[in-house]
């Protein structure tokens, strides 16, 4: 066996603050979800520098005839989401010590959620979770295919079948 990696001019690795390692979470309306969201929320505690983003998309709404009843609707779709997200950090916190990011996109979910992922440099990992049986789910399905090896950023599939204490032993 050879050694590819020179260890001698390899920089030191080890916990830093100065690269943020952000674990970048959907939430959905999925009960998926909300164990990636423990799951990420319990290693970012658990990481230097860690972090958590909670990241929900607002499918376009469909209502060229009426721009005025479109954008009351999608004001009303953000207010709920920026509700939700909100509780949701404060549940976070609560549970993890950490204080996630909130971001909220319009658009078509995986469309939107691609486009970030390029965007940000300080990902440490997308966590997503799979459905207990079945069809593992449409992101898990989208992502896990061909997809992942253009990612910027590992993917982490929680089992759905995992329960929440299942999970708290892990992290």
């Amino acid at each position: 066996m050879s050694a590819d990696i020179d260890i001698e001019e390899a920089p030191r690795l080890g916990p830093s603050l100065e690269r943020p390692r952000n674990f970048l979470v959907v939430v959905d309306d999925s009960e998926e979800a909300k164990l990636a969201i423990r799951f990420a929320a319990g290693r970012a505690a658990h990481i230097e520098g860690g972090g958590i983003i909670l990241f929900r998309a607002l499918p376009p709404v469909d209502f060229q005839h009426w721009m005025a009843v479109a954008d009351r609707m999608r004001e009303e779709a953000h207010a709920e989401a920026r509700a939700l997200l909100e509780d949701l950090a404060a549940k976070v916190y609560a549970y993890a010590g950490v204080k996630p990011e909130i971001v909220i996109r319009d658009g078509n979910p995986k469309e939107v959620l691609v486009d970030f992922i390029k965007e940000r440099e300080d990902l440490f990992a997308l966590v997503l979770a799979s459905s207990p049986a079945g069809d593992p789910g449409p992101l898990v399905d989208y992502f896990s295919g061909p997809l992942v090896a253009s990612l910027p950023c590992p993917l982490v599939i929680i089992p759905g079948t995992l329960t929440p204490e299942e999970i708290d032993r892990m992290v």
